[in-house]
């Protein structure tokens, strides 16, 4: 090999190793210092790219736990104020029963009515002023609540508003008709066409009573929104509205009453209340002085009349027949109820309205008026309404609270396992980086000895001159 002074290889090869020591332990020690096995883009583009992806989601993650706790923290408030206005409406609903007896005075009615007066106020209060983060949260303001849930778009929790205003607490409401026939009954329901709210009954054929299609209605409700029930009294008009013209013999529930010829009305409900304890039928005159019959327990009444003559009696005939407690539809306050049937004549029957067109009344709390015996009856019926209402509203809440919870545990997870990924990609291997600073610092000592050695190499020339 030449031996030359100008052009040091050796030098400059320890010149090169030494600088490459210098930048293994450099890095080195920026990860150790940082805790980042990625400090900048040239130290794995894809990687921090990757990683960078990872963090918005981890840090979205995050951002929408706290979301979903927010959303726990509404559903909580609401649901705590509903718990008074149930407690509200139990009281109202206990002074309805109250004022129900007969016992009581107009005047003791009237303090009872003046505290359900301020329950109602209460209930409508709690409503108007219950807020969270400065929004009233039920009276309806609020048609919905969105949560955002997720890291990204479109991930969210939707949560119907709540509207607990008097006004809003009860049902739209299809009164039910005083009674209606069995047979009316099987007429409907042998209808194949039969539907509530566009939604078909099934099987009317089977439907043998009030009661079976009450439940067939029922059974269809949460498709329909219409609930069925009974009414509490069943009254049977007889037509009788003066003396009767001839002689008859009233067969009510299988017990005889004989009525002579020329009894007046008043005369025929003497004799029937005489038998009362018997038939379980009340007979009175109602606001048009014709005589009706009443079960006020909601039973059944079946009446035949033994003389075919007697004419008086528009509505019993000589045939057996059995009139049943009518049948009320209601749906929510708002709501609208439409029946479909082949014969529309068949619904006005047992439902009432004209060619199968209802009329519903608004049965709402702030309608409660206890100050007369069928008042306070219909006010139990009403409560009951509010209490379901409200009951729903609170079930709805306890749903959406324990689905929130779900997301919370969903999402920790989730960042959980995000966070982790992250760390593969983006942490320091300090065991690793600790192993490579060792090996730096040794190549850099021999790197600088052995520089020192190759700058002294050209001195061998000098010995050459000598």
């Amino acid at each position: 090999m030449a031996l030359g002074i100008n052009t040091n290889v050796a030098s400059l090869s320890a010149q090169n190793q030494l600088s490459n020591s210098q930048k293994l332990n450099d890095q080195a020690l920026e990860r150790l210092s940082s805790g980042l096995r990625i400090n900048s883009a040239k130290d794995d583009a894809a990687g921090l790219a990757i990683s960078t992806r990872f963090s918005s989601q981890i840090s979205g993650l995050n951002v929408a736990q706290r979301n979903a706790n927010d959303g726990i923290s509404y559903a909580q408030t609401a649901e705590g104020a509903l718990g008074e206005i149930t407690n509200a409406l139990s009281r109202i609903r206990d002074l309805a029963v109250q004022s129900a007896n007969d016992t009581n005075s107009s005047s003791d009615r009237e303090a009872l009515n003046q505290e359900v007066g301020a329950l109602i106020s209460e209930v409508e209060r709690i409503s108007q002023s219950t807020q969270f983060n400065g929004q009233t949260i039920l009276n309806g303001d609020l048609d919905s609540l969105t949560f955002q849930v997720g890291a990204n778009a479109g991930q969210t929790i939707s949560v119907d508003g709540v509207d607990t205003r008097a006004d809003q607490l009860g049902a739209n409401v299809q009164e039910a008709l005083s009674s209606i026939t069995n047979t009316e009954l099987k007429a409907l329901a042998a209808d194949s066409a039969f539907t509530v709210n566009g939604i078909g009954i099934d099987d009317g054929a089977l439907v043998s009573n009030g009661n079976d299609f009450v439940n067939a209605i029922n059974a269809k409700s949460v498709e329909s929104g219409v609930t069925a029930s009974r009414a509490n009294e069943t009254v049977v008009s007889t037509g009788v509205d003066g003396d009767l013209a001839s002689a008859a013999t009233l067969t009510l529930n299988d017990v005889d009453i004989t009525l002579a010829i020329n009894t007046t009305k008043e005369g025929v409900v003497d004799k029937i209340n005489q038998f009362a304890t018997e038939t379980g039928v009340r007979a009175s005159l109602n606001d048009s002085d014709v005589v009706v019959l009443t079960d006020q327990n909601g039973g059944d009444i079946k009446a035949k009349l033994g003389a075919a003559n007697a004419v008086d009696f528009s509505t019993i005939t000589d045939t057996d027949q059995t009139f049943e407690a009518g049948i009320e539809l209601s749906t929510s306050v708002g709501g609208s109820i439409a029946l479909g049937a082949t014969a529309p004549a068949n619904i006005d029957t047992v439902f009432g309205g004209t060619n199968g067109t209802l009329t519903l009344t608004s049965d709402t709390l702030n309608k409660v008026n206890i100050t007369s015996r069928e008042g306070a009856s219909s006010a139990i019926t009403t409560v009951d309404k509010a209490l379901d209402s409200v009951n729903s509203l609170r079930a709805e809440l306890g749903a959406v609270q324990n689905r929130f919870e779900s997301t919370i545990s969903n999402i920790a997870s989730t960042s959980e396992n995000l966070s982790a990924a992250n760390s593969r990609i983006l942490d320091a291997d300090f065991a690793s980086e600790t192993a490579k600073l060792a090996k730096s610092q040794v190549l850099q000592q021999a790197g600088i000895s052995v520089l020192a050695q190759a700058n002294a190499r050209p001195q061998q020339v000098l010995s050459l001159l000598q």
